[in-house]
């Protein structure tokens, strides 16, 4: 089974790539973020024609999250738990069964936090860490097979990026960030692109200014997170960076995880 995580930059711009993707790469699970779109606004039928089940927690012109699925979630969950006035659409879960059980898959879409000397935004994004801690051991409690598939924006080491001085004062790499980062994966979590691969430079993102691109100044923030049920499925990793160099693209690539979950 091929599970993916993909921050399109809005579905509605990128749909081309985003359906040309799927049938190139045919995940099974798709983890999506930052569909910028009210539910109703999103593309599902053209998704929907390759074979795909759409579920959704959209926002207007911002946020906003999805799965795509081949086989149907038993059960959808919308909204991190924790804080019920939250309005931002950042987080979706879905439960799927497989040959060998049951497996849970969210879609995440962490807050920036920058700038971070703002008095709510770098503040609401510890706060979401926080929830997003809560909410993982809630789940691992089950010990079931869990992938928290999404653009964390957290740059997890300092080989995660181009140049540590560039972001050594930025909300995605500032010790706080990192040590939330890390009491995740000190709950159990694994990285699974780093539980694969040791490969530097590797990157996710490349922003589209200053040509990031074409001089691969770019920085790994798009993770898969499993728990121990799910790193014992995991066979293999890829980061898609080819789809960054189509026409229209997103800043971020998809990253991809092969799992065998057969009794």
């Amino acid at each position: 089974m091929k599970i993916a995580t993909w921050n399109i930059n809005g579905v509605r711009a990128r749909i081309d790539n985003l359906l040309a993707w799927l049938t190139e790469s045919v995940p099974d699970i798709v983890a999506l973020q930052e569909i910028k779109t009210l539910d109703e606004g999103f593309p599902r039928l053209e998704i929907e024609a390759l074979g795909y089940h759409v579920e959704t927690h959209g926002q207007k012109g911002f946020n906003g999250v999805a799965l795509l699925s081949k086989i149907r979630p038993d059960e959808i969950s919308r909204g991190l738990p924790g804080n019920g006035e939250d309005e931002q659409a950042r987080f979706i879960e879905g439960v799927f069964s497989v040959d060998g059980g049951a497996i849970r898959v969210c879609s995440i879409y962490l807050p920036n936090g920058n700038p971070p000397g703002d008095p709510v935004k770098y503040p609401y994004k510890l706060a979401w860490m926080d929830r997003l801690l809560a909410f993982a051991e809630d789940r691992l409690a089950l010990e079931e097979p869990l992938v928290l598939a999404g653009d964390y924006n957290v740059i997890p080491e300092p080989h995660d990026c181009f140049d540590v001085r560039a972001w050594e004062g930025d909300a995605l790499f500032l010790p706080e960030t990192r040590q939330a980062f890390r009491r995740l994966e000190n709950l159990g979590l694994t990285d699974a692109v780093r539980a694969t691969t040791d490969a530097v430079p590797l990157y996710t993102f490349w922003d589209y200014q200053a040509g990031c691109w074409p001089k691969n100044k770019g920085i790994r923030i798009d993770h898969l997170m499993l728990s121990a049920e799910a790193s014992d499925r995991l066979i293999s990793t890829a980061v898609e960076k080819h789809v960054r160099n189509w026409e229209k693209p997103s800043d971020h690539v998809p990253v991809v995880g092969v799992f065998d979950f057969a009794a």
